[in-house]
């Protein structure tokens, strides 16, 4: 074996084993909660547990150790998510912050804003939420209306966000503002600035949305003269588009294949369920069965060759949205019945009516195919209006 593939098991072993046994104790009650569509599900004390994880050192792995990483490798942090997975932890709360603005202050950020915002990320003492998109901008960020005017050493915001994830929950959001009016005959994304803005001030107002699944881990974010220092904007105001489309990429990034764990434990429940009420009989069930799992295993081979992260978006919502169909189908006339009052769901439900936002959210599959044709492929733009 050689050096790097033992220093990858050998930091597979340590998280393993520090995860058996931080969640057989007093964290026991939290394995398996949170999740899509299960947000709500004992916030306080996944909270209460991230920072636990902060404590030692399990936060951030993949961040450099001089802003309080671990410097981990790829392979280091695939085992990182695939360990954290398998373990059943619970769902994490500071995904947004960790995995997304975090690595884009690291590449984009002055030092004061690395001082400023890097260690309450990585101690989880801050929790961020993604201002991207708008009523009438939803994958096409070039169309956002929310504004921000520079007043003396403040930016003041007007605008509204939707679909803003656990909003309700955070204390800052990084947004997507024009700063600057569109010149005739440039292009729709220039003039945007990407700034930090504290939620906890006049002229914010957050409304939940309540989802098909009866929760409501996405909000409504209403910004009406709110205000943010001067030096809280990433990169130079007026390029906001370049340090936006850098954060979507940390989206899409390694942590994707803890996801797939998800995913895999998926599938096999649903299987067993097929067997256990006789739907495995039909042989179009099975077909379905089967392709699932060569796709699923398509998912994991794209996330390790790295593929283009629209590519890998469009492949697994699509999947997993697929999956919730064949669960209800495998149901049958069972699924239609909710579990309890007043619309309790089962896993099978809640699958089904959440991963219809797959194709939707963090990129439409519609936008997602014209980046593909567009940057991938070459092909001529899509005529627009």
């Amino acid at each position: 074996m050689s050096s790097a593939m033992s220093s990858v098991e050998e930091f597979r072993t340590e998280i393993r084993d520090w995860l058996t046994v931080r969640l057989d104790g007093e964290f026991a009650g939290l394995k398996g909660l949170g999740g899509p569509g299960r947000e709500h599900e004992a916030f306080a004390e996944r909270l209460a547990w991230e920072r636990h994880m902060a404590a030692h050192g399990w936060t951030c792995v993949g961040w450099p150790e001089e802003y309080g990483g671990r410097g981990a490798s790829i392979e280091e942090r695939i085992a990182f998510h695939e360990e954290y997975a398998l373990a059943d932890a619970p769902a994490r709360v500071n995904h947004i912050g960790e995995q997304l603005l975090g690595p884009t202050l690291i590449d984009h950020g002055t030092e004061e804003q690395k001082a400023r915002f890097l260690p309450a990320i990585r101690a989880v003492d801050e929790l961020w939420c993604q201002g991207y998109s708008e009523p009438e901008a939803g994958s096409d960020l070039a169309a956002v209306r929310t504004r921000a005017v520079r007043e003396g050493d403040e930016w003041v915001v007007h605008g509204q966000k939707i679909w803003t994830s656990l909003a309700h929950e955070s204390q800052w959001c990084f947004v997507i503002a024009r700063t600057e009016p569109r010149a005739p005959g440039a292009r729709p994304h220039a003039g945007l600035s990407y700034l930090l803005v504290p939620l906890d001030q006049p002229g914010v107002e957050i409304r939940p949305i309540v989802q098909l699944t009866g929760t409501s881990e996405f909000n409504e974010v209403f910004f009406d003269g709110a205000r943010t220092p001067a030096s809280h904007v990433v990169g130079a105001p007026g390029d906001g588009w370049r340090v936006a489309m850098a954060t979507l990429g940390y989206e899409r990034g390694v942590s994707t294949l803890g996801q797939q764990v998800g995913f895999r434990r998926e599938l096999e429940a649903l299987v067993a369920l097929a067997r256990a009420n006789g739907a495995a009989a039909d042989p179009l069930i099975r077909d379905r069965l089967v392709r699932a799992w060569i796709g699923l295993r398509t998912l994991r081979a794209n996330a390790l060759a790295g593929a283009e992260p629209s590519m890998a978006k469009l492949y697994w919502s699509h999947w997993h949205r697929d999956l919730g169909e064949l669960a209800m189908d495998i149901r049958g006339a069972a699924g239609t019945l909710a579990a309890g009052e007043p619309y309790e769901l089962d896993d099978w439900q809640r699958l089904f009516l959440f991963s219809r936002a797959d194709t939707i959210y963090a990129g439409s599959s519609e936008i997602q195919r014209n980046i593909i044709a567009e940057r991938v492929l070459g092909l001529p733009k899509e005529p627009r209006a």
